[in-house]
């Protein structure tokens, strides 16, 4: 059954139509995704379960992470996704921010299909430390390569916005030892966001908004045997909008996953975000430039 209903766009805009389940090309992906999303989860789930001892649960590690988000935009509808994420993990001597964890530089072109939905791909390189320095043998850090692919959908809720992200992520990554193998896996995740303006009627330039998430991460490959949980995020910022181009947020996160190679053994993981967005228009800065007179 399909059901429509109506919600406010911007100040001065005309309301929109929404309609669920949605149709054209996101109900076709939708369709594809889900259902090798869930025969992941219970492949992966089944693999290990006959031998699964108790569960426990590491004590909580406390981190900091520094996100920043470019979304250049080339054209009407094509974007290029350009971010790094500084990772700090804790040491004996300082809590969340006491050693390097990883530093990102993920990449991507990003297309616009409709108002509503965008598809990307791009790569990843992440630099890995070494939290163990007691180790002769291993190295300081290691790359770790990925390809990644992701699609997300908007709409608009109330006063606010609600997204749904699913992000493939093809990965390899190896040991400190110095003649560690490579090991590919697939990373499959979904995310459920809000963003719901605090002392404005819309999301816009000065308003203050509350974003709650959850994600789910699942990993599969010859490597993951019996450990398919990766991460599930927990996650509330509360974010500013400075600009038409700039947004900060900051907030906290409670993340937990299975440890490779241990069954029934959870880690956990309390996140101090901080997130500065960046929406620089390329587009709109060709068309200011004044024109070049080749003749008179």
């Amino acid at each position: 059954m399909r059901r429509q209903f109506y919600v406010p766009e911007n100040p001065g805009g005309h309301p929109l139509l929404c309609v669920w389940p949605p149709k054209g090309p996101l109900s076709l992906l939708l369709r594809i995704l889900i259902p090798g999303f869930i025969f992941c989860l219970a492949s992966s789930s089944l693999a290990g379960q006959d031998a699964a001892p108790a569960s426990e649960f590491k004590p909580p590690v406390t981190r900091w992470w520094l996100n920043t988000y470019a979304n250049v935009r080339l054209s009407d509808r094509l974007f290029w996704v350009a971010q790094t994420h500084l990772r700090r993990t804790e040491s004996p001597s300082l809590d969340f921010a006491g050693q390097w964890a990883q530093i990102y530089n993920r990449h991507a072109l990003s297309y616009l299909v409709d108002d509503h939905f965008s598809v990307s791909l791009g790569g990843v390189l992440r630099i890995n430390f070494n939290g163990d320095q007691d180790e002769q043998n291993e190295q300081r850090t290691v790359p770790e390569w990925r390809i990644w692919h992701e699609y997300l959908w908007a709409q608009h809720l109330w006063r606010g916005k609600v997204y749904h992200r699913v992000r493939l992520e093809h990965r390899w990554t190896r040991g400190y030892e110095t003649n560690a193998e490579w090991k590919f896996r697939n990373r499959w995740r979904y995310m459920f966001a809000l963003k719901q303006p605090i002392n404005r009627k819309h999301l816009e330039v000065g308003a203050f908004y509350f974003g709650p998430e959850v994600e789910l991460i699942m990993q599969s490959g010859k490597s993951v045997v019996g450990d398919p949980l990766e991460d599930l995020r927990l996650h509330g910022s509360f974010g500013y909008i400075a600009s038409t181009q700039v947004r900060v947020a900051a907030g906290l996160m409670y993340s937990f996953g299975q440890v490779a190679d241990d069954l029934g053994l959870y880690k956990q993981n309390i996140t101090l975000r901080t997130h500065v967005y960046y929406t620089p228009d390329w587009r709109a800065t060709k068309r200011k430039l004044p024109g070049i007179h080749l003749r008179e």
